[in-house]
């Protein structure tokens, strides 16, 4: 019988945190992981003008952005679906409300966004510490990794660090153990932010 895991997040914070304090981007992959972070900072204005409305951090939203929609702007926050219909994928049907601007324009990306991120109640959160964001990340993208595949930490947040070589899902439900993802995962995002924006997050 399988022991039962935790997940939540009074349990894992020190996990997080423990992570987070040996975690290292990989030097090969430190320029890709710059350039990226420079494009997050430049869109800056756009995640903020969310960030006013629902009150998550800009930051937060941006690199959610590269995970899901490599920082497109024509594609939902949900899961890089195009925003000229409702999402296809994981999650399905989204959003319920039709285009404010109606269907022949589609979403635009801040209803989208909003959509997305309420959807996984990040206006309600309370805690924004840094191990309190890991957690809310990696259950955006989906506990599967530490429910099925405990020995393989989530690339979402780890790809790119000393912490993650291979295993992955290649879509929803569809394992792959010697599947590499190629993503630079957002704690190597955030390592950058964090020092490059003078970002003020409680770490430990």
């Amino acid at each position: 019988m399988t022991a039962q895991i935790s997940l939540r997040l009074r349990d894992l914070k020190p996990e997080y945190q423990r992570l987070w304090n040996i975690c290292q981007i990989k030097p090969e992959k430190l320029n890709q992981a710059q350039d990226i972070v420079a494009q997050i900072s430049s869109y800056r204005r756009r995640y903020r003008a969310v960030q006013r409305q629902i009150n998550v951090p800009w930051y937060f939203i941006g690199v959610i952005h590269n995970m899901e929609s490599s920082l497109k702007f024509t594609r939902h926050l949900h899961n890089g679906n195009s925003l000229k219909k409702r999402t296809v994928n994981v999650p399905s049907g989204r959003p319920i409300a039709e285009p404010i601007k109606g269907w022949e324009e589609g979403y635009t990306w801040e209803e989208s966004a909003i959509d997305a991120l309420t959807l996984k109640d990040f206006d309600k959160v309370k805690d924004w510490s840094l191990a309190a964001q890991l957690w809310q990340l990696e259950r955006y993208n989906g506990f599967g990794y530490r429910m099925y595949h405990p020995e393989v930490l989530s690339p979402y947040l780890w790809s790119a660090t000393n912490l993650y070589t291979q295993g992955k899902y290649t879509s929803d439900g569809k394992w792959d153990a010697n599947a590499v993802s190629e993503q630079i995962g957002v704690v190597a995002l955030l390592k950058i932010l964090i020092e490059e924006e003078n970002l003020q997050i409680q770490i430990a």
